[in-house]
């Protein structure tokens, strides 16, 4: 009677441990293999990392040698396999487990190196078709990381190439990997696959939910970009995080910092709000933010001369303050801004020499978007903490077409008007509820923000304006219970409004500007901010 084959074909060598190296990101993973070649471990690979392995002359048993199987079904399969698992899963302490290594010829890994089909890689694509998703969903390759970093009293799991220096350092000065090690890599390991799975989960939800409606259930998967000096004050603890599988142009974390000190919690905040304040407008615009309010935002025929329209609005308060521009910064808009203190500037590009003149401010941030990120609407949903829990909705991208706007008015509005009641509107929609908002000439006189009461923000606004208020145009970002604002526009010569109407006492408002011959537009929309 013929002997048994054993069936695992080791290495020729005395071959003590062995390692099961299975990445999609072979970064790293020459060095890495070598240095466990020479602490002693025999490599068993599958597919492409073999390829990989073997193209870099390092010696490697492939799993097809182990399992007596060939890689099937297009590659899908390759080691959902007893021989591979029993090797991850052994626990050669336990005499139940030591029996079946035994008996079955299995030989134990001491260390699973895997990362996974790169799935968010491909849904972060422009064109990728649904088949390409769903061919990029790993399948051995969480089974291999969840079995590793179940049984991590025996097995150290690696998903992470940062981690390859430390392991190395570790088996070399110890020969082992230590528990408490083991353990970090296998919450690792399981965030890793969680987070894989979310994203899938993400996908799968967008694609079948279709904007229809907001889902039962929701992930947000988020990882850090940096961490961060502070937050809003110097006693809370922050970091800046990047939502997973959300990549693409004209998202504030893809900003590259071209120059200037670190950036702090409140720079990221504003930046947001500047540039999407600024990138509402399809003109040459220039927004100045300050503490997320626009302090002064105009559109012109060239950005220098937006600039300083948009200074021009309040000066005092723009110093200090977050400039963003929808354009490329030139030479000219960069020697105006250069006359004034600035936090960050952000722009989707900037010529050479406007580059040159805003780095010689030494802590001067700034911030390149990218030319493709111009006007680019981000649709992605807006999310507001609660305690226990999230408030979510779409974003506001809400854009007034002409055929939206109702006149209420006797008096029709000039075309002038017209066209800087519409400018209005798109920067009331930047601006903090309660928000009034002083347009002439396509840019801002003055602004109200963040009132309890509307009358209290047209007030302000009044007197950001001073005696610039004549000829005005106001928008609100919400209606008027009230006539007393109309009444208060009228007193300070401002000729038209926009607003988005829906009070119970329209009427009252629409009287009060016929009264003194002032253009009325109702949106039928309002643009609250909180």
């Amino acid at each position: 009677m013929k002997k048994r084959k054993r069936a695992v074909q080791s290495p020729k060598s005395k071959v003590k441990k062995y390692a099961l190296l299975s990445v999609w990101d072979k970064q790293g993973l020459k060095p890495l293999a070598k240095e466990l070649v020479k602490l002693g471990f025999g490599l068993v690979s599958s597919g492409g990392t073999a390829k990989f392995l073997k193209a870099a002359g390092i010696k490697v048993t492939e799993v097809q040698q182990i399992t007596k199987y060939p890689h099937m079904l297009g590659g899908r399969v390759k080691t959902l396999h007893p021989l591979i698992h029993g090797g991850i899963l052994g626990d050669p302490n336990i005499p139940e487990h030591q029996k079946d290594i035994k008996k079955f010829g299995i030989k134990p890994f001491e260390l699973v190196v895997c990362n996974l089909y790169p799935f968010e890689q491909v849904i972060s694509k422009k064109n990728f078709t649904h088949a390409e998703a769903i061919e990029n969903i790993d399948i051995g390759g969480p089974c291999m990381v969840r079995a590793a970093a179940k049984n991590h009293k025996c097995v150290a799991i690696v998903v992470d190439p940062s981690d390859y220096k430390s392991i190395t350092r570790e088996l070399s000065r110890g020969g082992q990997i230590s528990l408490e090690s083991r353990e970090k890599l296998a919450l690792k390991a399981y965030k890793h696959t969680a987070q894989y799975d979310a994203l899938i989960v993400k996908y799968l939800t967008a694609k079948n939910v279709n904007g229809a409606e907001l889902p039962n259930e929701m992930e947000i998967l988020l990882e850090k970009i940096q961490d961060l000096r502070y937050g809003e004050n110097p006693h809370q603890k922050a970091a800046f995080y990047r939502e997973q599988g959300a990549k693409g142009e004209g998202r504030i974390t893809e900003a590259k910092q071209l120059h200037g000190k670190e950036l702090s919690f409140n720079n990221i905040v504003d930046m947001e709000a500047a540039w999407q304040a600024a990138n509402y407008f399809a003109d040459p615009t220039i927004a100045i933010i300050k503490h997320t309010n626009p302090c002064g935002l105009a559109s012109a025929e060239t950005l220098v001369q937006a600039y300083k329209w948009a200074l021009e609005s309040d000066p005092l308060s723009a110093y200090g303050g977050i400039i963003a521009a929808n354009r490329r910064i030139d030479e000219a808009t960069a020697v105006e801004v250069a006359k004034l203190f600035v936090e960050v500037i952000i722009a989707p590009a900037y010529t050479p020499r406007a580059l040159e003149i805003l780095k010689a401010k030494a802590n001067l941030r700034i911030m390149d978007m990218g030319e493709k990120a111009v006007n680019k609407i981000n649709k992605a949903l807006d999310f507001k903490r609660v305690s226990g829990g999230m408030l979510v909705q779409e974003a506001d991208v809400a854009q007034l077409g002409m055929n939206e706007i109702k006149v209420v008015s006797k008096r029709q509005p000039t075309i002038q008007e017209l066209e800087d009641l519409f400018f209005a509107w798109g920067v009331a929609k930047a601006v903090k509820s309660n928000a009034i908002v002083l347009v002439k000439g396509r840019k801002t006189v003055g602004v109200g923000a963040g009132q309890m009461s509307r009358i209290d923000s047209a007030e302000i606004a009044a007197k950001k304006a001073g005696n610039k208020i004549k000829g005005t145009v106001l928008a609100s970002d919400a209606f008027f219970p009230f006539n007393d604002v109309v009444e208060f526009a009228a007193k300070h010569g401002i000729t038209a409004i926009i607003q988005p109407g829906g009070a119970k006492r329209d009427q009252e408002s629409i009287d009060k500007a016929n009264e003194h011959n002032m253009a009325m537009v109702f949106t039928g929309r309002r643009h609250f901010k909180h």
